[in-house]
């Protein structure tokens, strides 16, 4: 089976949709991780994470954006800012009774960006601009 039928057997764009949906409703009801997302809109990460997700699922290729490690690299993001917000996709996986090929498939892809944006230190990351700093909201 090519990749884009097993992604549309999976539930395709459609089952993307519903899961960023309500993951990024408690995202962005969350006291900690809500802090990382408000410079942008719900409806804007939304349709970013669901075309990016697509792609990296198998489906079409439509996301116009940086790599996770570009995007990620002026934010602390430790271990359990990470598992804090794998556990809400995992929840939303429950939520929308999304496919079980398609959890795996992500949370497969979720360790490797786990590798990539997790950090031990703030000094670790970089500012995107020299008149930023780095993003470090503490854990309230």
């Amino acid at each position: 089976m090519s990749d884009l039928a097993s992604f549309e057997a999976m539930g395709g764009k459609p089952e993307l949709v519903k899961i960023n949906k309500v993951f990024y409703d408690k995202v962005y009801a969350h006291p900690w991780l809500k802090r990382y997302f408000t410079p942008v809109t719900q409806e804007r990460i939304e349709h970013q994470q669901v075309n990016f997700m697509q792609r990296v699922l198998g489906g079409k290729n439509e996301y116009i954006g940086k790599t996770p490690p570009m995007a990620h690299r002026h934010m602390f993001i430790s271990e359990e800012l990470f598992e804090v917000r794998q556990a809400l996709l995992v929840e939303a996986f429950e939520e929308v009774g999304a496919p079980l090929a398609m959890r795996e498939k992500w949370l497969n892809f979720d360790n490797i960006l786990k590798a990539q944006i997790v950090r031990k230190s703030p000094q670790e990351c970089t500012p995107r601009l020299s008149t930023e700093g780095v993003i470090n909201h503490l854990k309230p």
